[in-house]
């Protein structure tokens, strides 16, 4: 993926975690909202370190296609 898709994917991502908080915020979100909610975080975490990563290969005159998407146990504990 190259960033112009990420950043793609990222806005897909975050409209619809923005649809799912309103849902929840209003009392009307199901079990399987918030579980979907909770994936969409993931894949927005793994999608900004995935940027983060392309940016740094990048700078250090390396081909950022090597970046490679993490595993959730990897970006989830990030400290930041």
């Amino acid at each position: 993926m190259d960033d112009p898709q990420v950043h793609g994917t990222i806005e897909q991502l975050v409209a619809e975690e923005h649809e799912l908080w309103e849902r929840e915020s209003a009392g009307k979100a199901s079990e399987a909202d918030r579980r979907r909610l909770q994936d969409v975080k993931v894949s927005l975490d793994q999608c900004w370190d995935l940027l983060r990563q392309r940016r740094a290969l990048r700078e250090a005159g390396r081909d950022p296609e090597t970046a490679d998407v993490r595993r959730p146990e990897v970006v989830e504990h990030y400290e930041q």
